[in-house]
């Protein structure tokens, strides 16, 4: 699924809205799962064996779907990312990552106070500066697929 970037009618309530699925190699992975939760369970027969491919597969299938279930949305002069809402007025300049920027910043350029919405299966991201003084996130790091549109929602709002 594509993100949207749309203006709602009104110039001061721009709209971004993403979310980040999984990719479809893990839903084969989930397939997988269920069918080793049958194969786990056949020497007890085939009663049990159907419940064990049930039970794997609704568990498996369950973990994938809340884990790809994150959205990101800029919205009511706030970034929501997940479960955090955070005001755009306490967000400073937002900076486009691109693939190699973005897994630096996922891995030695961290910084372990960073508040970060991370799939490594999408490359890119959006990392924005918290200018906030009482909070002592230095930044917030998003995995999005069009961080460009993202960065152009940001901006939309605080202009």
């Amino acid at each position: 699924m594509q993100p949207s970037a749309a203006s709602s009618g009104s110039p001061s309530a721009p709209s971004y809205d993403e979310r980040l699925t999984a990719p479809r190699s893990w839903w084969l992975i989930t397939i997988l799962v269920a069918l080793s939760g049958g194969l786990v369970l056949l020497p007890l027969g085939p009663v049990p064996m159907l419940a064990g491919l049930i039970g794997a597969g609704a568990l498996a299938a369950a973990a994938v779907s809340t884990y790809g279930s994150a959205r990101v949305r800029v919205v009511a002069g706030s970034l929501v990312a997940g479960d955090a809402r955070i005001p755009v007025s306490a967000l400073g300049d937002a900076e486009v990552l691109d693939a190699e920027e973005a897994r630096a910043w996922r891995s030695y350029k961290a910084d372990p106070r960073a508040f970060m919405l991370l799939r490594s299966y999408v490359p890119t991201a959006v990392r924005v500066m918290v200018t906030d003084q009482e909070d002592p996130t230095p930044y917030v790091y998003v995995s999005t697929r069009d961080p460009r549109a993202l960065v152009a929602a940001l901006d939309a709002v605080r202009a």
